[in-house]
């Protein structure tokens, strides 16, 4: 793209009071709906027109462009870090969970913005409050937003936050165009209506480790540590003293069930693990096509991780079906079971969500699904219950400003070390911070997708992040599946004790940190 047709570098000058003086542009006239937004922006230094002297509001802005004014608003300095001219900001945004791995590549840079990714980018870069009346209005705008249905999941929460905030609004047929491009004028009229609600500043590339470090905690099995509890942020043994849990989650047990044999659990207890997590899908041809022979699969893994002295997370691992209410009344049918049969069992630990995804919210989905299942599951057991949270279980900060009221309830963070970074520890000091205990139920040295990388500085930045907190965790995965996220080469044998030569890069790295 020609200097002439971007806002370049220079002109992304940093935010400030506006000076007053109006910039007017000759395509700009007096009293459209655009003029007062984009004189404002001029005014400030945020963006200039062409070598013309036009504006050209009508023309489309590039992921570039938006992200890097965005940036430059809420205070970034980012230095240039590769061969763009934004690499420094995009890699600054990506860092700070603006946008994921999957939504914008280099090679999208130059490409016009979305209107569903500038609604995304504005309400994580300005922090846009997600109030009760928020939540109430989900319904309102799901139902009066024509093409509602055309938004995918993971932004359909963000297009009603800023419906409701006041930063956006549809066309004249109703319609949000959720892949329409963004002109200059609305990328104008978008970030000054963020930039009023708030401003947040922009999160630092470095994690922000707020907790001095604790002193060790025991590992050990059952046989050793007893009955869990939580006490304050903390997962406590019989004796109330600190435990971290460390260890492997299954993949799909209706894909590999062969790896939660007491043989391929027992090789994990040898190589240090005093955890393993039974992921029983319930989509993907899991419990709700099959629900017999998937829970005798679970049931079985359960059993022999308890035969392995190891504790052991029973998890409802909701995927497609993002929503937990959608499915509450099976999952109330099997936590009644499940509890009900290991009750008294001081291995196993229940997980009702894995993680939560969609047009869902903590306060209007997760939260009431929760105080439906623990209930159920106190009838017949006082074990430890983690408790996932919307996209993907990363929103543990707004579950931690709304926690819930039970005893022995952890909150779950996923990660994966080749897409989640500082700005995710944060929410987890965050968290602690006000009193909500975490696990990482889930976590992965690859990218979010299961594959890419591997990460391993990423990962043991993570993981000494986590062991300075006593914070447990369980890796994905324990199976030979062709993804670098997978711990065994393809073709190991869930048989037979394993070797350095069965393990993949990522599985000789977890292996070596289980102790």
């Amino acid at each position: 793209m020609k200097k002439s047709a971007r806002i370049t570098a220079a002109l992304l000058a940093a935010c400030m009071a506006l000076l007053g003086a109006a910039f007017t542009f000759p395509d700009v006239r007096p009293g459209e709906w655009y003029t007062e937004n984009i004189e404002a922006m001029a005014s400030s230094g945020l963006l200039n027109g062409y070598e013309d002297g036009s504006f050209r509001p009508g023309g489309t802005i590039t992921y570039a462009e938006f992200i890097s004014v965005a940036a430059r608003c809420v205070g970034a300095d980012a230095p240039q870090s590769g061969s763009h001219w934004a690499s420094g900001y995009m890699k600054r945004a990506y860092e700070s969970g603006w946008y994921d791995y999957d939504e914008i590549y280099e090679a999208d840079f130059d490409k016009p913005i979305t209107r569903q990714m500038a609604v995304k980018i504005v309400d994580l870069a300005f922090d846009i409050p997600q109030n009760e009346q928020a939540n109430n209005a989900y319904y309102k705008y799901m139902t009066s937003i024509k093409d509602f249905n055309d938004i995918p999941g993971r932004y359909g929460y963000l297009v009603v936050r800023a419906y409701n905030n006041g930063i956006l609004t549809g066309d004249e047929n109703g319609n949000f165009n959720p892949l329409s491009n963004l002109t200059r004028a609305e990328a104008c009229a978008i970030i000054m209506r963020a930039r009023g609600k708030g401003a947040a500043p922009f999160p630092q590339a470095a994690p922000t480790n707020t907790e001095p470090p604790k002193a060790a905690a025991i590992s050990g099995g059952v046989s050793q540590n007893g009955k869990l509890s939580v006490s304050g942020v903390d997962l406590v043994n019989q004796n109330g003293e600190p435990i971290v849990l460390r260890g492997m989650s299954s993949h799909g047990i209706q894909w590999y069930g062969n790896f939660t044999s007491y043989n391929a659990i027992k090789n994990t207890a040898d190589f240090g693990a005093n955890l393993f997590r039974v992921a029983m899908y319930t989509g993907e041809g899991g419990y709700l096509s099959n629900p017999d022979s998937v829970k005798s699969a679970a049931y079985a893994a359960v059993d022999s991780a308890v035969s392995n002295d190891m504790y052991v997370i029973l998890d409802w691992h909701i995927l497609s079906d993002g929503d937990p209410m959608a499915h509450v009344s099976e999952a109330a049918e099997f936590f009644a079971e499940a509890s009900k049969k290991y009750a008294g069992v001081p291995n196993v630990i229940f997980e009702i969500c894995n993680e939560p995804n969609g047009n869902i919210s903590w306060s209007g989905n997760v939260k009431p699904y929760a105080e439906t299942i623990i209930p159920i599951i106190r009838q017949n057991s006082d074990a430890v219950i983690l408790v996932g949270s919307p996209t993907w279980s990363q929103d543990i900060d707004k579950v931690a400003d709304d926690p819930l009221s039970f005893l022995n309830i952890m909150y779950t963070c996923h990660f994966y070390a080749g897409t989640h970074g500082a700005w995710l520890r944060d929410r987890v000091d965050y968290a602690r911070s006000k009193g909500a205990p975490i696990f990482i139920s889930e976590w992965g040295t690859s990218a979010a997708n299961g594959s890419g990388g591997v990460f391993l500085s990423d990962a043991a930045e993570w993981l000494d992040f986590l062991a300075q907190r006593n914070i447990s965790w369980a890796n994905w995965s324990l199976c030979d599946k062709g993804e670098t996220s997978a711990a065994l080469n393809p073709g190991t044998s869930p048989d037979g004790a394993w070797s350095d030569a069965d393990l993949s890069e990522s599985g000789k790295f977890v292996f070596s940190r289980l102790r």
